[in-house]
């Protein structure tokens, strides 16, 4: 009788199997909300609609083996964020999809299309907005058919520099500053409306953004509106320097096509048209919502967004202005800044071949509880911040607010950081187990990728994430001081950096560097990577415990190859099997010395032991074509100097042979003196999206 039983449990499943069936919804363009959207003919027009049609499919679910929610092709502007909740997940037997339509574009913006222009004197066009005047809207960006435009600014190439400190000789950066002197015209306090302008100061890894008080045109000084958490010096290696910086929204500036300005008083935005631009048949848009897009879950309450999957959809357009009082000078990447996809206790879900394309923001916010999301194949262009932000709990939290085992793979993050320049590409702050692979990073002014936000030795949440297959270049591109195509910051045990492609990577005066360790990076696997084209080292320490540095091929710095910033009581990296090629600077700097100090083992009952070595450094193969073996410094030693202190014994100066190394080919080889040291040919050609 039991057997009978359980044959026909099982053929029922097996029959309810076989009706599962996957329910459609249709949003379009032309749709109407009244109708049913389970055809193209009755399709819904809002997002909105269809995301309620899905809860209510969800409530007899027995049959339904997946809901998708196909969208037509065309614009949709969203007059409020499309807010996904607990309520609104699908499961792992019934994932929910919301998508375009097969070989349709669709994109969803956040902004409001202006019009009403006429044409005023000096060929500049004015359009009145009432709720500007009325102060219930502001924006300091806009886009013309698609293009990002400007606003007014001073000087319109290269940039303004600060003259003196009227608070006091800077010295430390960390001092709060709210005035500088600046030199006499540059600044003028007959500007329209000039609280309202804006300078952009570019120093240290971070630019600050400050609304103008006043000016003092008999000092040449001006005060800002709040003060800087930085002082307006340039960087660390120009203390005395005073910073760069460009003036915003300044009505007098308004002379170049392209750029606009807004009146705040009288609700009127000003703007010079491009040659051939005609302001009666343009797109000019501005943004209105903050975010286009929210899952808003607690993870505290163990209460999900789930399983839902955003496939081929374009967002643009999304309005982020700093609040007063922040200078977005704060701290580093640019952190006060939002993502226009914002994520709070999501599990499960992805975005996948999406498009974020002129985005006022951060694209991409994880915040608490994020965990097994998976961003793949997404194209993140013309970004104000950067591409993708996660962050949760950090040590000591609730374990259900981490954030981690979130996949990024195979993106386009190109030309970020265009307002807010102290961006990186990816950040992961408080977050483990990621992996970040296979990506094309460029044209941003900090970092590529960021992983870690603890500095020093303290413990972290920051650790087992794989950095690997990706190309990142152009970044810095002389703006900012001090980052690196990939930075690590504390400890992170477990975390891989491998196969990666980074070049040219160019800083303002210090610290364009290849591959970064930041504070207290510890504990990290670095091999197999390919870095060159870099303004300072192309690999650099700033101080760290035992992480290693294997089958790498650092190449071509401006200043110096490889760079240790500090000597401390232990191991901080074991270099072995790499290749050195360099044509001008330094084959090493910094403090590649070891010191005598006393290491401790537990025991019963406790020894301690004598130790001097601070690194480890082996069968490495070093070559500058200009230079011959006896004429190589490894600091201020010659080589039979270095060798005698017991570094490098196996390693040799020779020509690696690459393949091409005027074309950047660094393949090697077959008959590489480099195998005979053991290292592992690297290959590139799978590097980026795939």
């Amino acid at each position: 009788m039991r057997r009978v039983v359980f044959k026909l449990v099982v053929s029922c499943f097996f029959l309810l199997s076989l009706q599962a069936k996957e329910l459609d919804f249709y949003v379009s363009p032309t749709g109407n909300d009244a109708l049913s959207g389970t055809s193209p003919a009755t399709a819904f027009a809002t997002l909105e609609r269809a995301k309620q049609a899905v809860r209510l499919a969800k409530e007899g679910s027995q049959d339904i083996s997946s809901i998708i929610v196909f969208i037509k092709g065309g614009d949709y502007q969203l007059d409020q964020p499309l807010v996904f909740t607990p309520e609104d997940s699908g499961t792992a037997t019934m994932p929910i999809t919301y998508e375009a339509m097969p070989g349709e574009t669709v994109q969803i913006s956040g902004g409001r299309r202006i019009t009403g222009w006429t044409q005023g004197t000096n060929g500049i066009w004015q359009a009145f907005i009432p709720e500007v005047k009325a102060g219930n809207w502001y924006f300091d960006q806009l886009w013309v058919n698609g293009n990002t435009r400007h606003r007014a600014r001073m000087p319109k190439t290269g940039f303004y520099q600060a003259k003196g400190f009227p608070e006091g000789i800077p010295h430390k950066y960390d001092t709060k500053s709210r005035s500088f002197q600046f030199a006499k015209g540059d600044l003028d306090p007959q500007w329209s409306n000039l609280k309202d302008v804006e300078v952009i100061v570019y120093h240290y890894w971070m630019d600050s953004h400050l609304p103008i008080q006043s000016i003092d045109a008999k000092r040449n000084i001006v005060t800002f509106q709040f003060a800087d958490p930085r002082q307006f010096s340039d960087d660390f290696a120009r203390p005395w320097h005073g910073a760069r910086y460009i003036v915003e929204n300044v009505f007098e500036a308004l002379d170049a096509p392209g750029e606009w300005y807004l009146n705040r008083g009288t609700g009127i935005l000003y703007y010079m048209p491009c040659p051939g631009e005609d302001l009666n048949t343009v797109e000019v848009i501005a943004p209105v919502l903050t975010n286009l897009v929210s899952f808003v879950g607690n993870p505290l309450d163990q209460k999900y967004v789930q399983y839902i999957n955003i496939k081929e959809l374009g967002f643009s357009h999304n309005l982020f202005v700093l609040p007063k009082g922040d200078s977005n000078g704060s701290g580093q990447s640019a952190l006060t800044v939002p993502g226009c996809i914002q994520m709070t206790g999501a599990r499960f879900c992805s975005f996948d071949n999406c498009q974020l394309n002129n985005i006022g923001s951060y694209a991409f916010q994880l915040r608490d509880g994020c965990t097994h999301d998976c961003f793949s194949h997404n194209t993140l262009t013309h970004l104000a911040a950067g591409g993708f932000r996660a962050n949760g709990g950090a040590v000591g939290s609730n374990t259900l607010t981490q954030t981690g085992f979130n996949t990024f793979t195979d993106n386009t993050i190109g030309y970020f950081g265009e307002v807010y320049a102290a961006a990186a590409g990816i950040i992961l702050m408080h977050s483990q187990g990621n992996l970040i692979s296979h990506n094309l990073i460029h044209h941003g002014f900090q970092c590529g990728i960021s992983v870690g936000f603890v500095w020093g030795y303290m413990p972290s949440i920051s650790r087992d994430n794989i950095i690997e297959f990706n190309h990142i270049h152009h970044i810095g591109q002389g703006l900012l001081s001090d980052m690196g195509g990939i930075y690590t910051l504390g400890v992170s045990p477990g975390t891989v950096i491998r196969n990666n492609l980074v070049h040219d990577v160019d800083a303002s005066a210090y610290g364009g560097w290849g591959i970064y360790m930041d504070e207290g990076s510890s504990y990290e696997l670095i091999e197999n990577n390919v870095v060159y084209n870099t303004k300072d080292s192309a690999f650099n320490i700033h101080y760290s415990r035992e992480v290693t540095v294997r089958n790498n091929v650092f190449a071509l710095s401006t200043d110096a190859l490889l760079q240790r910033q500090r000597v401390e009581p232990h191991i901080s990296v074991f270099f072995e099997n790499n290749i050195m090629y360099w044509t001008q600077g330094k084959l090493l700097t910094a403090t590649w010395v070891d010191v005598p100090y006393t290491f401790y083992i537990k025991a019963t009952p406790p020894r301690t032991r004598k130790m001097t070595k601070t690194f480890y450094i082996d069968y490495n193969l070093y070559y500058n074509p200009n230079l011959t073996v006896d004429s190589v410094k490894f600091g201020d030693e010659s080589w039979a100097q270095w060798n005698a202190q017991g570094e490098d014994v196996h390693s040799i100066c020779a020509d690696p042979m690459f393949v091409d190394a005027s074309h950047y080919d660094f393949r090697l080889k077959p008959e590489s003196p480099a195998f005979k040291l053991g290292f592992e040919q690297i290959d590139m050609s799978t590097v980026g999206p795939r």
